[in-house]
């Protein structure tokens, strides 16, 4: 019986290796059906691909093979008949007048996809340094934005890896109404100086995973806008920029609120702030940011490293406005080592309306080298739980009234 038993499993075995495996259909823009060639625009080949793949009923690969491309711009939409993957091996280059775009928000976007794989160790080069000198935005609040490098809008069940983001002319990633998206092993790069480039913004989305990832622009390495839920930070480096932030919040009306963000193993080097909450004041409606830890980070000469800061204004000019409306509630700093640039090492302000509830300082370890006075905390309107935390960095002029 044993004999048959194993005759049986070495002719399943038998079976099994020589059945054909099922392979991805491939649709490669250089092939001769679709015809595009390196240092040409590859918009139409890349759009007559993609729909082809789409249509397909088994899974498919668009790939665009080594070579520098040129890509007026693009948006990639669904629903497709099966999974999905594009493959961009070389680079694509944008125009570098945002002026070109017919779409002015967005370069390349993906749209109502499930189960869509983004990879092949390719470059989306957004050519921004024009849009840079331009942008306004820092300072007017009545802006046009340039576009963003690459948008991903109602995609569930899908990743984003192994693809750079070079020099967007606006944000780098955003993410919207997305669930149950990964995105790792990503690069994003723009030099410091280049204004309002978020290497990845999310809001609207659920579920959504951030690893193994190095980011440096010049402004947030990656940003968590309203109605965002369910959020991981893990193994991402960031530097140039400032920091890994909770909004801004509370800027426009029927915001929703922020539930469950987890950013844990993190490194920020040379950054403006370091692990950060913000929140506008004057919101027109109440909302709340609850659930967010932020664990095992690395500071190294970071500006700010821990913040809460709930009378944010990014403009040269901020009025005298009425608090914040957004709630923010169990909050937990820990194990967070490494260097300030700053003496002010944690600054905890948050709304005369609505103190903060239910934050925590736990193995705070900051150290500040420079001339400008000894390193220091300071809290308003909020009254954290302090375990292994100096006296320096504990708060101790912790209150609820209003800082000067």
């Amino acid at each position: 019986m044993a004999m048959k038993l194993s005759f049986l499993a070495m002719l399943l075995c038998l079976l099994l290796a020589s059945t054909p495996k099922a392979h991805a259909s491939v649709f490669d823009v250089t092939s001769a059906t679709y015809g595009a060639k390196p240092g040409s625009d590859v918009s139409t080949a890349l759009a007559k691909a993609w729909s082809d793949a789409c249509a397909s009923p088994s899974a498919s690969k668009v790939v665009v093979p080594s070579g520098t491309y040129k890509l007026k711009e693009a948006t990639f939409r669904g629903p497709c008949k099966a999974p999905i993957e594009m493959q961009v091996q070389g680079t694509l280059q944008a125009p570098a007048d945002a002026g070109q775009l017919t779409r002015p928000d967005t370069w390349v976007g993906f749209q109502y996809i499930d189960m869509l794989t983004l990879s092949g160790g390719g470059t989306f080069d957004g050519q921004g340094a024009l849009s840079w000198n331009q942008n306004d935005c820092h300072k007017n609040k009545n802006c046009k934005p340039p576009p963003v490098n690459l948008r991903f809008e109602f995609l569930t069940n899908s990743k984003v890896q192994d693809i750079t983001s070079l020099n967007s002319k606006f944000f780098h990633i955003h993410v919207f109404r997305c669930n149950h998206t990964t995105f790792q092993q990503l690069t994003i790069t723009a030099p410091d100086e280049s204004r309002n480039t978020d290497g990845i913004h999310i809001g609207a989305s659920t579920g959504i995973n951030i690893t193994h990832s190095k980011i440096g622009t010049g402004d947030d390495c990656i940003s968590i806008g309203d109605d965002s839920h369910e959020i991981t930070v893990t193994g991402v480096t960031c530097g140039p920029g400032h920091g890994i932030s909770i909004g801004s919040l509370g800027k426009y009306k029927e915001e929703k609120d922020v539930t469950g963000i987890i950013v844990k193993n993190c490194t920020l080097t040379n950054t403006e702030n370091g692990v950060r909450i913000k929140t506008f004041p004057d919101s027109p409606s109440p909302s709340s940011a609850s659930g967010i830890h932020y664990e095992d980070i690395i500071m190294v000469n970071v500006s700010n490293p821990i913040l809460i800061d709930q009378l944010y204004c990014p403009y040269t000019k901020c009025e005298q406005k009425p608090p914040s409306k957004v709630k923010i509630n169990n909050v937990s700093f820990k194990n967070i080592k490494g260097s300030s640039f700053t003496p002010l090492a944690v600054k905890l302000v948050c709304t005369t309306g609505k103190p903060c509830e239910n934050v925590e300082l736990t193995d705070i370890d900051l150290t500040y080298g420079g001339d400008k006075g000894p390193l220091t905390s300071v809290c308003s309107n909020v009254k954290p739980a302090i375990t292994g935390v100096t006296k320096a960095l504990g708060c101790a002029t912790s209150s609820l009234a209003p800082l000067p």
